[in-house]
């Protein structure tokens, strides 16, 4: 296990200082804003802290409101909102400076039989082991950009693999826009077997790519293009269990972007074909120039 994955998940091992009352902090980086991936997944994490063992995630709906302070702790509340036979439900709200940052509401079901169909097809694209690490790929591209070099210096806890052009090759070669984004994903090393830890890993894990498929379709990069963006919500269902530290095919498409923002599905499918979880998010996307 690298060092980076060992961060996240003590950064996911929330403080509980109260009743229904947790908190979490970020990694000392300098950043400008907390990842909105971390805020959703240590969000998760604490409804998860309120919410019986055998009920299971099956959805979430969150906002991002305002951005998040790295050099303060977040605090996040927890509303039960609802305790029924089989679905419970929680609103979980981070705060900071004493405003609400991010807000989300979270359902959980226990399992249950029901009729069953898969109308996605997972894409066709190329094993994970076949294809160069996100590091090696993007190693040549930022080479005359010394602050680009140092962010892809650190160790990150997620490999990823990108079965699709990347941003910044997009940029310099208008042939490879599109709107569509195949990135297989794992984090590689042997996890617990808590089914909440490798769902709040995808949550953390599905907010870093999202954003870069609308950006993909207009030949726009961060740190080379003009552009300045943001998360303004995010939805996940999460229909069968799967394993984080297990390849997941994350399959992405922005159907649409106009009037500064931009629209961005995903499905992440384990290594057999089987749909196991679905994201939608949009983004404020704004030229600076």
């Amino acid at each position: 296990m690298n060092e980076a994955l060992k961060e996240l998940l003590d950064l996911l091992d929330l403080e509980q200082i109260e009743l229904d009352i947790f908190r979490g902090r970020s990694p000392e980086e300098r950043i400008q804003r907390v990842f909105g991936g971390q805020v959703a997944a240590q969000a998760l994490v604490a409804a998860g802290r309120t919410v019986p063992e055998d009920r299971n995630v099956h959805s979430l709906h969150a906002y991002f409101i305002r951005p998040g302070d790295p050099s303060i702790p977040i605090v996040y509340n927890v509303d039960r909102l609802r305790d029924g036979r089989s679905f419970t439900t929680r609103r979980i709200v981070a705060v900071q400076h004493g405003k609400a940052i991010f807000t989300m509401s979270a359902s959980f079901h226990v399992a249950e039989e029901g009729v069953t169909h898969q109308a996605s097809v997972m894409p066709v694209v190329p094993d994970p082991a076949t294809l160069p690490t996100f590091h090696d790929r993007m190693h040549e591209l930022v080479v005359d950009h010394p602050d680009l070099r140092d962010w892809l210096s650190r160790p990150r806890p997620v490999d990823a693999r990108y079965a699709s052009p990347l941003t910044w090759e997009a940029y310099r070669n208008p042939e490879l826009r599109s709107a569509e984004t195949n990135v297989w994903f794992r984090y590689d090393a042997e996890l617990p077997d808590d089914p909440l830890l490798h769902v709040v890993l995808a949550a953390y894990a599905s907010d870093f790519t999202l954003v870069d498929t609308i950006l993909l379709a207009h030949g726009m990069a961060w740190g080379a293009s003009d552009i300045v963006g943001a998360s303004l919500d995010h939805a996940m269902w999460f229909h069968g269990p799967f394993r984080a530290d297990d390849w997941l095919l994350y399959a992405q498409e922005s159907p649409w972007s106009g009037r500064a923002r931009g629209l961005a599905r995903g499905e992440m499918f384990n290594a057999s074909g089987e749909l196991v979880v679905s994201v939608v998010q949009e983004a404020m996307i704004r030229r600076t120039k």
